[in-house]
C-alpha cells in the first residue's frame, strides 16, 4: 500500500520561495512517475509540475514555467517542488500523487493511481 505525505505548505508573501517535500512509503518508489497538483478554491485540481520515473523532461503548466523546479531522491522515497517568486495565484492546496509503474507522464489527475493529503499554501500581502 503506498501512502504518500506533503510537508512544506505554509503562509508566504509574494515574491516568497516555498520548498514542498512529499514522502512516499512502499515500495517500488523510482518506477513510478510523480506530479504536483493544485487545487484552488471553486477551480479544478490541476497539474502544475511532473516528473517521469526516469526523471527527464518534466512537465510544467506554463504558468510556473522558470518558478517551479520539480525534482525527485530516489533514494530518500522523496519528491520535491521548489517554487521561486510566489504569486497570489499559486495559492491553494498543494497534493502530490504517483502513477505507475513506468508509465507514461501524464498531467490528467484521472490518470494517478494514489494521493497524498494535501498541504495548504497561502500567498498573500
Amino acid at each position: 500500500q503506498v501512502q504518500l505525505a506533503e510537508s512544506g505548505g505554509g503562509f508566504v508573501l509574494p515574491g516568497d520561495s516555498l520548498r514542498l517535500s512529499c514522502a512516499a512509503s512502499g515500495r517500488g518508489f523510482s518506477s513510478y512517475n510523480m506530479g504536483w497538483f493544485r487545487q484552488a478554491p471553486w477551480n479544478e485540481r490541476e497539474c502544475v509540475a511532473a516528473i517521469s520515473w526516469r526523471s527527464n523532461a518534466p512537465y510544467y503548466k506554463d504558468s510556473v514555467k522558470g518558478r517551479f523546479t520539480i525534482s525527485r531522491d530516489n533514494a530518500k522515497s522523496t519528491v520535491y517542488l521548489q517554487r521561486d517568486r510566489l504569486i497570489l495565484e499559486d495559492a491553494g492546496v498543494y497534493y502530490c500523487a504517483e502513477r505507475g509503474p513506468r508509465a507514461h507522464l501524464e498531467i490528467r489527475a484521472d490518470k494517478y493511481e494514489y494521493w497524498g493529503q494535501g498541504t495548504q499554501v497561502t500567498v498573500s500581502t
